[in-house]
């Protein structure tokens, strides 16, 4: 199961240079708007230092990462829900994302195009929130007035949701802040709400910010009072860098911050790890949304894992590395047998038995 986080912003703010320094992927970066045009798409490896533990006790053949899926989508702009800068098509491709990325533009640079004309974190995200909002508006309006062909009880209460939802935009407010049941999140997954989406942000800056002011980013004052969950990353650096090795990093005393980026998105999406072992010929990672049961997580590796599920047998990730064999875990009696509805918890390790 892969999922995916679309990096939106306006045009010019660092999106494909934060896609190229993730991805490790040529990509074309301009000083202009609209040179992305086709997202740019690119698997990146979630990191995790458990897994290496665990494969220096297993001792496999093949150790393999669990991944996540970046998007570089094309810069918004306003209007961009009436279709401004091909907005309908840019908007299109956030919706088949499972989670928002978004990179504010916080430096001055003469030689990059600033569409918004000031750098200004606040105005800018505003921006692209009320676009999220009109393409959800106006979904909720298609939807409200074409029911379905027979209007029944069960459409009656979609509409019925439909319709509070959309009392609640048109004041601002995003889906995802929405008090709703666990019930009407269901009932309404189909339409792939933008705004439901959850939403991380990149606050892009330079050696110093707007106005001089040297960037202190233990302190990162000057932006405590966005309302938002962001990091401050100085992206340039980090295309600059994407390519050194781990060892010319140190000696440049550069410590990049993509790994705790990766993991943010990985977090916001409510996602958990767990690893397999494969009779020991392959240590592996998997991801799995957090509240999953056991045969719906081995559906993810094998469908026969979900329909023939029996039992499995589960150790937490820490107790093998204490143990130090298989052998040993299951001699002291650490391997737990667990049934159809055990809950997976991060860093599980499983064996599943049909």
């Amino acid at each position: 199961m892969s999922f995916s986080v679309g990096i939106v912003g306006l045009p010019n703010v660092g999106k494909s240079t934060l896609f190229k320094a993730l991805t490790k992927k040529p990509v074309d970066i301009a000083p202009y708007p609209f040179t992305t045009i086709r997202p740019n798409i690119g698997i990146v490896q979630v990191p995790d230092e458990r897994l290496t533990k665990i494969a220096k006790i297993i001792k496999p053949e093949k150790i393999t990462p669990t991944i996540i899926e970046f998007v570089d989508i094309a810069g918004l702009v306003r209007g961009a829900h009436k279709g401004e800068g091909l907005g309908n098509q840019f908007l299109a491709h956030i919706r088949n994302c499972d989670a928002i990325l978004e990179v504010v533009r916080v430096f001055e640079e003469v030689d990059i195009e600033n569409v918004l004309g000031e750098v200004n974190p606040k105005k800018e995200s505003e921006i692209i929130k009320v676009e999220l909002l009109m393409k959800d508006l106006e979904t909720l309006e298609n939807a409200i007035a074409k029911p379905g062909k027979q209007p029944d009880k069960q459409n009656l209460k979609k509409i019925a949701i439909l319709q509070r939802i959309k009392e609640e935009v048109s004041e601002g407010k995003l889906i995802s802040e929405l008090n709703l049941k666990k019930e009407e999140r269901e009932e309404i997954k189909e339409y792939q709400f933008l705004t439901q989406k959850p939403i991380f942000y990149i606050l892009n800056v330079n050696e110093k910010y707007p106005e001089g002011h040297i960037l202190n980013q233990t302190r990162g004052a000057e932006f405590s009072n966005l309302p938002f969950n962001y990091l401050v990353i100085n992206l340039k650096e980090e295309g600059e860098f994407s390519e050194l090795s781990a060892e010319e990093l140190r000696e440049i005393e550069f410590a990049s911050q993509l790994d705790k980026l990766i993991l943010s998105c990985y977090n916001i999406l409510d996602l958990i790890t767990f690893y397999t072992v494969a009779g020991g010929k392959e240590t592996r990672a998997w991801t799995v949304k957090k509240g999953s049961t056991c045969p719906q997580t081995g559906g993810i590796i094998h469908s026969d894992f979900e329909n023939k599920f029996i039992r499995a047998e589960v150790i937490a990730w820490q107790s093998l590395i204490e143990a130090g064999s298989w052998s040993k875990a299951r001699e002291l009696g650490w391997l737990k047998i667990v049934g159809h509805d055990y809950l997976v918890q991060d860093g599980d390790i499983i064996e599943f038995k049909i």
